[in-house]
């Protein structure tokens, strides 16, 4: 089984205009999250072998967050992740090789969600029970998706993926009572 962990990047600040979109870092609540993320992963065992990253500066910055990995993964960070659709994340997923056993996508959305929601399928939608539902009904920022999946990555398919759990930053951060996040 090979596993896919899918981590929208954490909340980005918006306080600067003159910025591009591609420019924006991670503001405050966003670096808190994905140190929370961080630590869940440590806590969890997931250290991936590979990283492909987009490569804008909210996305590499959740990424540093992450680091150091238990082993050293190979960070690839990517231009064609950059508000990539689902499809083209899926492709870059099929270029894998075969040899990892753990990857890790750094992205945004509507790409990355529509692409978690296309993994679990429309029978994991209907009967995944509510950790699917969650999923189903939005993928926030620093939002971390688990799926096993028993393909090659190159035949990675469309309902391919079964969804091992979902985690959100305002779960983690809402047991600390200096952390509020709606």
């Amino acid at each position: 089984m090979r596993q896919l962990l899918l981590l929208r990047h954490a909340k980005s600040s918006w306080d600067d205009p003159a910025l591009s979109d591609h420019a924006r870092p991670l503001n405050a609540r966003g670096r808190r999250a994905a140190a929370a993320i961080a630590a869940t992963m440590r806590e969890l065992g997931l250290s991936p072998d590979i990283v492909l990253v987009s490569s804008a500066r909210r996305t590499l910055q959740t990424l540093e967050a992450l680091t150091p990995f238990e082993d050293a993964a190979l960070v690839e960070p990517m231009d064609a992740l950059y508000l990539a659709p689902w499809r083209n994340i899926l492709a870059a997923i099929r270029e894998v090789p075969e040899t990892a056993r753990s990857l890790l996508v750094i992205g945004h959305n509507p790409g990355l969600h529509e692409l978690a929601l296309a993994l679990a399928g429309a029978e994991g939608i209907i009967r995944g029970g509510p950790m699917v539902q969650r999923l189903a009904d939005a993928y926030p920022t620093g939002a971390l998706a688990e799926f096993t999946i028993a393909s090659p990555w190159h035949l990675l398919e469309p309902g391919g993926g079964r969804l091992v759990r979902f985690i959100q930053p305002r779960d983690l951060l809402a047991a600390d009572p200096a952390e509020t996040l709606p």
